[in-house]
């Protein structure tokens, strides 16, 4: 029963949410809420520190780019890298793999010393 537009008893949220075939199918495939979480979530996503080092280097990246640092985080995904240095066109990336998020970029000027820490692998594109 429908009290002032909620249910009124868990029965009947159960009977409601637990016998939608989508929920079912989900279920069903035997996939993990991590990999379903995934697949929903798709796409390479910059945090908010990788946003302001692009903003204060000026690095502006094409849709090109975003899709090869896509494509490139997708390999090393395959690899079981969890954080990857990427670098592509004189500019470096530290990309947290397992979230598909940018944690920071640099350009060349800024790659000086050369030394990138707390990665498991590399990936050149």
């Amino acid at each position: 029963m429908n009290v002032n537009g909620n249910f009124s008893s868990i029965e009947q949220v159960t009977q409601t949410y637990l016998s939608n075939p989508k929920a079912v199918s989900v279920r069903e495939s035997g996939k993990t809420f991590e990999e379903v979480f995934k697949e929903k979530s798709e796409g390479l996503r910059f945090s908010k520190h990788a946003g302001e080092r692009l903003a204060m280097r000026n690095i502006n990246l094409t849709d090109s780019q975003i899709q090869r640092l896509e494509e490139g985080t997708q390999k090393a995904s395959k690899k079981g890298i969890k954080e990857s240095l990427m670098i592509m066109d004189n500019m470096a990336f530290i990309v947290n793999v397992t979230n598909s998020t940018v944690i920071t970029a640099m350009d060349q000027t800024e790659q000086r010393e050369n030394i990138f820490t707390n990665i498991d692998g590399a990936v050149i594109i």
